[in-house]
């Protein structure tokens, strides 16, 4: 086990991120750059040697329910590696290509189905927007209520 002064010089080692001393003599580290609301990368490590990680969605890695895994028992090359991985994961927004569909309905009448972001989906008679939606169930379940299928 790493003592808490060779975990910190670790997580030191690595300039995105900055210290905040926490009470009890524990320190957190924050990612400014963060995609994501989320900012802390390291919370609560303690003297003791104990401190979490943020790691949601991070394959390998046993999280508990606010996506913090236990670095107590962590080599350095394992922290490194965990860091990496962690600040790798809230630097990136997740991108998907545009999604477009052409619907039709018995009197070949066409509307697109359009999505441009992660959770935003638009219906177009032409250039005119005739409807936005959270999710594609939502937006197809409203096609196919007003007689559309999918061309």
């Amino acid at each position: 086990m790493l003592t808490f002064e060779e975990k910190l010089n670790i997580i030191e080692s690595f300039p995105q991120l900055v210290r905040k001393d926490v009470s009890l003599n524990r320190v957190n580290f924050h990612f400014p750059e963060s995609q994501f609301e989320k900012k802390i990368v390291v919370y609560h490590l303690h003297p003791n040697g104990n401190g979490f990680v943020y790691a949601a969605g991070l394959p390998g890695y046993e999280v508990d329910n606010k996506g913090l895994v236990n670095i107590r028992e962590f080599s350095a090359p394992a922290l490194i590696l965990l860091l990496e991985d962690a600040i790798k994961s809230l630097s990136t927004v997740e991108t998907v290509e545009t999604l477009e569909e052409t619907w039709v309905n018995d009197n070949q009448f066409e509307l697109t189905l359009l999505n441009e972001d992660l959770d935003t989906w638009l219906v177009y008679a032409g250039d005119l927007l005739d409807g936005a939606f959270n999710s594609y169930k939502e937006a197809a379940n409203y096609l196919e209520e007003e007689g559309f299928r999918r061309k």
